[in-house]
């Protein structure tokens, strides 16, 4: 409800407090006692729980009491945080006078002058005081804390100004007591049940007359054990305890025994109730006889007896009656005592107290009659059937109130009816049940979209939308029940009476629960025992919280209800009928009643209700709305709901069984003295369920359930209080990284949490020091989580704990005492602890009030919550997931990943073929570019390139951050991944950028190198062309009739003239090796004298002769490439040479792609679209870099240099012959003579056309579209399809991610069967990958003709840009065809590289009509288009991939070789995502001896699989360990760049286990040793049982 706190008394009177000695005579004992206790207001109008709880100045000072008018609060400030010490009450004023202090002197004259105490006021005084000025619900909440202090309780309260007395059932129902008697404790078991239902005997204590013992005390002797005093009853002895009672007489209070099961220090071994009344008998004599006809026995105390006694001898009860006299009494007297005794037939029951008889021995007699009576007594009474005496006997019964009875009726016509719990909630509770449950999957389904596969996201949000519908449809169609038309009907009652009614309720509710769940605990209790119980502990988990029912679940139900009726049309008569339901709940909340916030058993928030509710307490309380939020989190059963209880004087839920499950949020009042501090007017607090309880983590999502909550009441709360219950706080890691991840991820902070760690059950005094190492120590690792989770969260900023939340290691830590002082059942709480709570509380005002962050009205606290709470549906966050989550997690951001990545190289990709086509048309009339200078146009496209790349990763992590943002599948849990993701990016535009300059590079200087070579042709050309032209004038001149034999003559024999004196400069050719020596020394000189030294001993020209064959040099190295064959270590020699095979393999690919020849040989027809290129410095600088890279990756194995050197020269020696063959080529083809030579019958049928004025439009308009136009439309053809290739193999979903290919192709494996196949795969992994993937690419490609519908597109695209260009360059040009062509390559300038060389053949002596040669070029265009068709039709795919500009097969091989590393033991490829990722895994290892490794005796293939050797002791050596023997277990101390986790089942690898079973012979011949000795389960192993383990180890269930 609310918090334990003073009320302001002057607030509350209105007048100024009379100091102490001042008091009206005139007024009665009552008045004048309320008057002087600031409480005469309330004794009309009483003191509800709002009041007291309220949080005001004195509930948070230390202010010591002044007046009267104190009294009271203090002792209700103290009790309402069951502090034992809240009877001990005095003024500073009294205390004062206690008696001399500091120098004064000790006063002889005075020293037998009594005191004068009428002024001081007695403890019980102020106790009936209270009682009589509050409601039923103070004085229950103040009967039930005064119980758990041990403090007596009013049974009968005196009506002081009537002669009436009051039975205070009501007050005493919320007491549950806990006992064990002897029976039950072999069992262990345990009784808990409401005190006042419960029939145990009870013995009474009277007085009277007077009597010179103090009843009391000794009752309380009676009742404490030697060791373990305590003051059950106020005595004389007491503070004030011997003040006149002024109002208290006739008060009769009841405590209670109750024993722990345990003899040695049980005082009575059954439970008894003991009544004390205050004041004579004789003047309380309907008292007297209340307690006659409900106790076992009554034991009457006196000094001296009347011998005619008649209020003893005239009872007509059948109790047994105790005399208990003092013999040292002057007043005693035996005569008349046995006289009373004799004629009440005492005789056996008289107790006297005599001078030989110490107190000790005297109330051990008194024990054993009391535990005489217990034994033997049959009259049993519970506290409820006495109020029928009550009423016999006038007696008012606090129940009798007409609220409390029309709330009791209303709650038994509900509970009533319950039988069987679990069929109740099902037939009168349905809402809240399974279809809200139901309903929580979807929703939270609806945000994270776990199991959308391959729907379309919008339909299957839709879909789910649907079944939402329905499943409130479903809600909608039941009629409401009887119980909850009963339960709504009675809170929405006004006044007292709802919360009478919610408190029957809950009673009844608990009582019933209490019966059904006692024997559920008992099963649970020896269930959990065994740890292989799981299901077994589930079944009970589930019937535990289907047998507990209280309030909670009917809100639960009355939120469904009202939900399910907001989604109802607005005019619809049940919509309208339940609208009032938000707010009488609302005014609950001010009530003081707990409102659920998070429903623990669907672990979600029924957010329209509770929204609603939070909606109409802004409405009650506006414009005082301002609130502040405090919450507990801790592990389960750490005292959290107590700490909040004692802290602030609430009631949330504590008991021994099932404890608080979600969360709850209640309002504390402040009040105006303090909200100027505070700027808030009411403090919520949220208490939360355990986390990390042992019955919810036997459920499926527990671990999501307790990140849920902890992020929900975290992101709420203004201080969050971790709740530890030891000294040692590493329990707490857990909870703490939630925390943690928690606030770097809120979307909106606007508020910095501080965070109060409290430790329980510290009771040395010095632990505050003795802990300091551990706070130090917790605070390293909160600042490490908080590093880690910056990182991954790209919140650098954030490097310790105390960026994320306040807090102070040595004012944010504190330890309390333990909650009880001695043995329950009969401890009392611990005043150690109710202090240290005290000044906790008053600590957190502090805080509230030194706040940065202003407090939140409820409209944004509702506002908050609920996109907290969506968020949280969004976000699961990063702790103890189970593997296929994370797995299926990954496979979804790689394939994400690898999507981005693909068009981030696309855009690059279409940019540089651009770009290459800008340079080869540089100088030419097709070119675009305002720059004319190779050299300004090379910067220009670098920086623009480099521009472009800058914003391509900016973009790529743009979509990399949403994508996290999302949490869409599961994403949350590889966040960690993030980082590394976004490494690759930038990894990714750095290598993007190096390769795009070395082609700007290459391709400029192909261009500059064929300008020069054009300018020479175009020279001899137009010589040609001018004796061409002379000799046609020569010939005309004649006038001779010249046939076709006279002009070839005329023509051949200007021909020879004209080229002999033409000056064919040859341009000396390069020599190729002497470039790639110079830039292989400068690629070595950063590694020393020693890598120069080695470069010189051989000549490049030997070089790459012959295989590459890595020797282990040393005897230190040969000795280990020996007995690798014996260890399980892979042989350094033969990883070195795969590497080093790999290497030389991408190289001479790389050399192919740009050498032409190759494919020109193999497809001599191709040779008019692909000619060949020169060599360019470029190349050998892109191989050196390949090879460098390659190398850099290898890192795990140390790479000599010697190695490297021979390595890189011996691909060099490839190089330099490949490239000066490619430069041979390239001058061949360009010889100036050659190509003049070439055209020379090209000259002279354009001679004779000329000559005979014949029209050439035909003839030149097919030579343009064949020699000029065919080949570039190939060549763009070319330089598109592998885009589109990878495009559509992108679509197959072994290509999606890294995870899907390895599947695919061990799948594939499995399907050949084969072991040759097998055997390729594990000793060339790479070289298997590639042909894997041409394949598949050349398989899927072949089918309905996939390839030549790509071809068709970019020839129709091209078709129709020449057609469009032939239409505007007709429009622009006059009758000149030289003007027409050159517009024509300028529309095309961006598309298409037309062939200068082509071109200028074309032009020489063109004569043809502009007009008549765009009608025959348009139709020659349309022939070519079919030509070109059918042509590509002809040819087979490999042929065409291996033209394309963009090679899709390696693409996608660097896709799926990913990084390119294998686990150092088994060889197995990495399929982590990205290509910069830091730590390596594989999803399947397999046996070692698949690789070769053998025993070193038997010589037999060794069985062991990594992934069981690193949970193992065995040991391993290898050359990353220096021949030493390292621990499996400790393999990351060697390779902490790989992460092999333990098969999760046995059968995870069987994959392999059936591979190497299977051809167990070949593998042993394959590697010169003796077959494996295989296990006798690996043979059982079925090929389909193969491929379900390949399923499960890459998650493709």
């Amino acid at each position: 409800m609310e918090d334990s706190s003073t009320v302001d008394v002057q607030g509350r009177s209105g007048t100024r407090n009379t100091p102490i000695g001042t008091s009206a005579n005139t007024q009665t004992q009552l008045q004048t006692l309320l008057e002087d206790l600031g409480l005469k207001q309330h004794y009309t109008k009483k003191l509800t729980l709002s009041e007291i709880l309220q949080i005001d100045l004195k509930a948070i000072t230390d202010e010591p009491v002044k007046w009267h008018s104190d009294l009271s609060w203090y002792f209700l400030k103290k009790l309402m945080m069951v502090n034992v010490t809240a009877r001990n009450i005095k003024s500073e004023c009294e205390s004062s006078n206690d008696g001399a202090t500091g120098t004064t002197e000790f006063d002889f004259d005075n020293l037998g002058v009594i005191t004068d105490s009428d002024d001081e006021v007695n403890p019980l005084d102020i106790i009936t005081a209270l009682f009589l000025c509050s409601d039923g619900f103070v004085q229950q909440e103040m009967a039930l804390k005064m119980s758990m202090c041990q403090f007596s309780v009013p049974l009968l309260l005196p009506g002081c100004d009537t002669d009436q007395c009051k039975l205070m059932l009501w007050a005493m129902r919320d007491i549950v007591k806990t006992y064990r008697t002897q029976s039950l404790l072999q069992s262990k078991g345990f009784t808990e049940e409401r005190i006042v239902l419960s029939e145990i005997p009870m013995i009474s204590f009277v007085r009277l007359g007077e009597c010179s013992m103090s009843k009391s005390e000794i009752l309380n002797k009676l009742l404490s054990n030697s060791e373990e005093y305590h003051d059950f009853f106020v005595h004389r002895d007491m503070k004030c305890g011997d003040s006149p009672r002024r109002i208290s007489n006739g008060l009769t209070e009841v405590t209670w025994y109750l024993p722990s099961g345990k003899k040695n220090i049980d005082i009575f071994s059954e439970p008894l109730a003991v009544a004390n009344l205050r004041g004579d008998i004789a003047s309380f004599e309907t008292q007297f006889s209340f307690l006659c006809q409900t106790s076992a026995a009554v034991f009457v105390f006196f000094d001296n007896l009347d011998p005619e006694c008649k209020l003893l001898t005239n009872l007509h009860h059948k109790t047994q009656m105790f005399l208990v006299g003092n013999q040292q009494s002057k007043c005693f007297s035996m005569d008349a005592l046995k006289k009373v005794a004799t004629r009440l037939g005492l005789t056996s029951n008289i107790i006297t107290k005599t001078k030989q008889k110490n107190y000790a021995d005297f109330v051990k007699g008194l024990r054993k009659k009391v535990n005489d009576v217990i034994q033997n007594t049959k009259k049993k009474m519970c506290i409820e059937k006495m109020a029928d005496i009550a009423h016999e006997l006038g007696i008012l019964v606090d129940e009798d109130c007409p609220e409390c009875h029309t709330a009791k009726e209303n709650a038994d016509a509900i509970t009533s009816k319950i039988q069987n719990i679990p069929d109740y909630k099902a037939t009168q509770l349905p809402l809240h049940g399974e279809i809200w449950k139901e309903l929580t999957i979807f929703e939270k389904e609806e945000f994270r979209l776990k199991n959308v596969e391959s729907e379309d996201i919008e339909t299957y949000k839709a879909g789910l939308q649907k079944k939402k519908e329905n499943l409130r449809k479903k809600q909608s169609s039941k009629n409401m029940s009887d119980a909850m038309t009963c339960f709504i009907s009675a809170i929405s009652s006004k006044g007292i009476e709802r919360c009478y009614f919610l408190k029957w309720m809950r009673m009844s509710l608990d009582n019933l629960s209490r019966e059904k769940l006692s024997g559920l605990r008992k099963q649970y209790k020896e269930k959990c025992k065994d740890a292989e119980n799981t299901e077994a502990i589930k079944v009970i988990d589930k019937e535990l919280s289907n047998s507990s029912l209280g309030t909670e679940h009917f809100f639960r139900e009355m939120g469904q209800i009202y939900e399910a009726s907001v989604s109802l049309p607005e005019h619809d008569l049940s919509r309208k009928q339940l609208q009032h339901l938000p707010k009488v709940c609302a005014g609950l909340l001010l009530d003081g009643f707990p409102l659920e916030l998070v429903d623990g058993d669907a672990s979600n928030i029924p957010l329209t209700w509770v929204s609603d509710v939070l909606s109409q307490l802004n409405e009650l309380v506006i414009p005082k709305n301002k609130i502040m939020v405090v919450t507990v989190l801790g592990v389960q059963s750490t005292g959290k709901s107590t700490l909040l209880n004692t802290m602030f004087g609430v009631q949330f839920a504590v008991s021994t069984g099932r404890c608080t499950r979600g969360a709850f949020m209640l309002l504390i009042r402040i009040n105006e003295d303090v909200k100027k501090d505070l700027n808030c007017d009411f403090m919520v607090i949220i208490d939360t369920e355990g986390l990390r309880s042992a019955e919810l983590a036997q459920l499926d999502d527990s671990h999501e359930h307790d990140n849920e909550l902890a992020t929900l009441v975290v992101g709420l709360s203004d201080i969050t209080i971790i709740n530890i219950a030891m000294e040692n706080s590493t329990q707490m890691k857990d909870i703490l990284q939630i925390v943690v991840h928690a606030f770097l991820r809120m979307k909106e902070v606007g508020k910095k949490p501080q965070c109060q760690f409290v430790h329980q059950n510290v009771s040395d005094v010095s632990a505050n020091e003795n802990t300091l190492r551990e706070r130090k120590l917790l605070l390293d690792q909160l600042n490490e989580m908080t590093q880690a989770a910056a990182k991954m969260e790209k919140k650098e900023k954030n490097k310790c704990f105390t960026d994320v939340m306040e807090y102070n290691p040595e004012s944010g830590s504190w330890y309390f005492p333990g909650l009880w002082n001695g043995n329950p059942p009969m401890a009392p709480v611990n005043a150690g602890y109710s202090e240290a709570v005290y000044q906790f509380k008053k600590n957190i005002t502090q805080i509230l009030g030194n706040c940065e962050s202003s407090a939140n009205d409820i409209l944004k606290f509702k506002e908050w919550m609920s996109s907290l709470w969506k968020a949280v549906k969004h976000e699961n966050f990063i702790f103890s997931f189970r593997n296929s989550l994370v797995a299926e997690a990954y496979m979804k951001v790689c394939t994400e990943f690898n999507k981005w990545e693909w068009d981030f190289k696309e855009s690059i990709y279409k940019w540089i073929t651009n770009a290459e086509t800008t340079i080869a048309n540089l100088g030419t009339p097709a070119s675009k570019s305002k720059i004319v200078d190779m050299k300004e146009l090379i910067l220009s496209l670098k920086s623009e390139v480099s521009t472009k790349l800058m914003e391509l990763e900016e973009e790529l992590l743009e979509k990399l951050k949403n994508f996290f943002e999302q949490k869409d599948g599961h994403v949350h849990l590889v966040e960690r991944y993030k980082e590394e993701f976004a490494n690759s990016a930038r990894s990714l535009r750095r290598e993007m950028q190096s390769s795009v300059y070395s082609q700007l590079t290459a391709a400029a200087e192909i261009k500059q190198g064929q300008t020069e070579v054009q300018k020479i042709k175009e020279s001899h050309t137009k010589e040609i062309e001018r004796e061409v032209c002379a000799l046609i004038d020569e010939c005309r001149k004649k006038n001779v009739q010249m046939g076709d034999e006279e002009l070839n003559q005329e023509f051949d024999k200007m021909w020879k003239e004209t080229v002999k004196n033409l000056s064919f400069s040859k341009k000396k050719p390069k020599i190729v090796s002497t470039s790639v020596s110079h830039y292989l020394r400068i690629n070595l000189s950063p590694k020393g004298s020693h890598a120069c030294e080695l470069l010189s001993k051989t000549h490049l020209r030997d070089c790459g002769k012959t295989p590459f064959k890595y020797k282990a040099k040393g005897i230190v190295n040969r000795a280990k490439k020996v007995m690798s064959n014996w260890l399980p270590i892979q042989d350094p020699t033969i990883r070195l040479q795969k590497i080093a095979d790999n290497i030389i393999d991408e190289c001479i690919q790389y050399m192919k792609e740009k050498d032409k020849t190759e494919e020109h040989e193999a497809d001599a027809h191709e040779a008019d679209a692909k000619k060949p290129k020169d060599y360019s410095d470029a190349y050998i600088q892109e191989i050196l870099r390949i090879i460098d890279e390659r190398l850099q990756k290898n890192q795990d194995i140390t790479v000599g240099i010697e190695f490297e050197v021979s390595l890189k020269q011996h691909i060099c020696g490839i190089a330099a012959s490949v490239f000066q063959k490619m430069h041979d080529d390239f001058r061949k083809e360009n010889d100036p003579y050659l190509c003049l030579n070439k055209n020379k019958e090209m000259f002279f049928d354009s001679f004779k056309d000329v000559f005979k004025q014949q029209d050439q439009s035909r003839k030149k308009a097919e030579e343009f579209t064949k020699q000029c136009l065919k080949p570039a439309v190939e060549n763009f053809v070319y330089s598109k399809l592998g885009h589109d290739i990878i495009h559509e193999m992108r679509k197959q979903s072994q290509f999606n991610a890294r995870v899907y290919s390895q599947y695919d192709i061990l799948l594939d494996l499995l399907s050949k069967h084969s072991f040759r196949e097998y055997a390729r795969y594990i000793r060339s992994y790479e070289r298997y990958v590639k042909k894997w993937i041409l394949d598949q690419t050349v398989k899927h490609l072949s089918k309905d003709s996939k390839m030549f519908e790509l071809v068709d597109q970019h020839l129709d695209s091209s078709i129709r840009s020449i057609k469009a260009a032939i239409h505007k360059a007709t429009k622009k040009t006059s009758a000149d065809l030289n003007t027409f062509i050159n517009n024509f390559c300028q529309e095309l300038g961006e598309t298409l590289v037309i062939s200068q060389d082509a071109l200028g053949a074309f032009m020489i002596l063109n004569k043809a009509n502009q007009e008549q040669f765009a009608h025959w070029f348009t139709e020659f265009v349309n022939k070519m288009e079919k030509i070109l068709k059918q042509k590509f039709k002809k040819r087979g795919i490999q042929s065409i991939l291996k033209q394309l500009d963009v090679k899709p097969q390696n693409e996608l091989f660097t896709q799926v070789i990913g990084c390119g590393k294998q686990c150092p033991f088994c060889g197995v490829a990495c399929v982590s995502g990205g290509g910069n990722h830091s730590v390596h895994e594989a999803s399947l290892h397999r046996p070692k001896g698949l690789n070769g490794c053998m025993g070193l005796q038997t010589e037999k293939l060794v069985t062991d699989i990594c992934s069981s050797s690193v949970v193992s002791d065995n040991l391993f050596r290898c050359d990353a360990t220096n021949g030493e023997y390292h621990l499996y277990k400790n393999y990351r101390d060697i390779y902490p760049d790989w992460n092999i986790p333990p098969d999760g089942s046995y059968e995870a690898s069987d994959y392999w286990k059936y591979v190497m079973a299977k051809f167990n012979e070949e593998f042993a011949e394959e590697h010169s040793a003796k077959p494996a000795d295989i296990p006798t389960t690996w043979k059982d192993i079925t090929r389909l049982q193969a491929e379900q383990s390949l399923k499960m180890s890459f998650n493709m269930n």
